[in-house]
């Protein structure tokens, strides 16, 4: 089992990482995503609680992304005109995770589902999965937003920040030790959103 203050150490980081790009992306958001990339190269190749067993840590060289887009830099109001959902998301192993539906953005290419982490603490989530799955990005899908391990973007007066640019892959796409959440159905695209993180190691 990972050390508990070492994961501790871990979310305080990823935390303070987006702080930074919360503070910084309004000024410069190509700047802001380099950072985001540089840091997170750290994390991988040297924390022990990167998504990466020890064998591939030693071999890596960085994520990998596509070019900043800022067509893909977008914000949008959540709808929580939706009837109540409490669901059983599929994750990447044997097992469901417990989340509440609690509203929808619209956005130019389709709408997303927004959750909440029915347990402790609770933490929104926002996962989706987009024509580039399988081919230049996670099978599975993409994470944008999963507050309750620190990956919040902010707001835009009463809207979300939904940056693609920022698009990250669960860390079941690098190891299959780790058992995560999918995008489910309600949060697929059609479109390719060629933006974000790409599949590792590519």
């Amino acid at each position: 089992m990972t050390d508990a203050l070492a994961l501790l150490d871990y979310r305080r980081r990823v935390a303070t990482l987006y702080a930074e790009i919360r503070a910084g992306r309004d000024r410069d958001a190509a700047a802001a995503h380099a950072h985001w990339r540089a840091v997170r190269d750290q994390l991988f190749a040297g924390h022990p609680c990167s998504a990466l067993d020890a064998a591939q840590r030693e071999a890596f060289t960085g994520l990998r992304y596509y070019a900043y887009d800022p067509a893909f830099a977008l914000a949008a109001a959540v709808d929580t005109d939706v009837a109540p959902d409490r669901c059983e998301i599929a994750t990447s192993g044997s097992t469901t995770m417990a989340f509440e539906r609690v509203g929808v953005v619209s956005l130019p290419f389709g709408t997303l589902d927004v959750f909440w982490l029915d347990a402790y603490g609770g933490g929104l989530f926002l996962p989706f999965r987009d024509a580039t799955a399988g081919d230049t990005t996670y099978g599975g899908g993409r994470y944008l937003l999963d507050t309750v391990k620190g990956a919040d973007l902010g707001s835009a007066g009463a809207q979300l920040v939904l940056d693609f640019n920022f698009a990250y892959a669960p860390s079941c796409a690098y190891n299959p030790a780790w058992s995560c959440p999918l995008a489910p159905p309600g949060n697929r695209v059609d479109v390719r959103i060629e933006a974000g993180e790409r599949v590792y190691p590519g």
